[in-house]
């Protein structure tokens, strides 16, 4: 009776601790998490793009705008970090497992910009190519 009580007690600590204590996912983590699937994420009830995750940690990002960008991630000091080919400069996150799904810390911005996976955002990923014209 105890230990239940005593697990209880440390799952609901758990919960409690902010988003900074609790333990970042892995690369391999979120690799297993993330490969094969398309993920939406919101920011304050919106949405805020989605990401393809392919194989060999390759992504494809867009900001549901149409644009897409080809990229790849690494894990870098407990982060995830991801490259872009119109960006060089790495994006790194923290990604926790929340209650509904992930949560992402951007962690270059000292404002703290966090993310949610949102699973019906009422928006689809597409990709249009590449812009042709004068």
């Amino acid at each position: 009776m105890i230990r239940i009580r005593l697990a209880a007690l440390a799952a609901l600590v758990l919960l409690s601790l902010p988003l900074a204590a609790q333990e970042a996912m892995t690369a391999q983590e979120f690799d297993a998490y993330t490969r094969g699937k398309t993920l939406f994420f919101g920011q304050s009830g919106r949405p805020y793009g989605a990401e393809v995750y392919l194989d060999d940690r390759r992504v494809r990002w867009s900001f549901l705008d149409g644009e897409c960008k080809d990229g790849e991630w690494y894990e870098d000091a407990g982060q995830i970090c991801f490259v872009y080919e119109d960006n060089p400069v790495p994006q790194c996150w923290t990604f926790h497992r929340g209650a509904e799904g992930l949560i992402a810390r951007f962690e270059n911005d000292p404002a703290g910009t966090e993310l949610y996976e949102a699973n019906d955002m009422g928006e689809e990923m597409l990709c249009l190519g590449p812009r042709i014209g004068v």
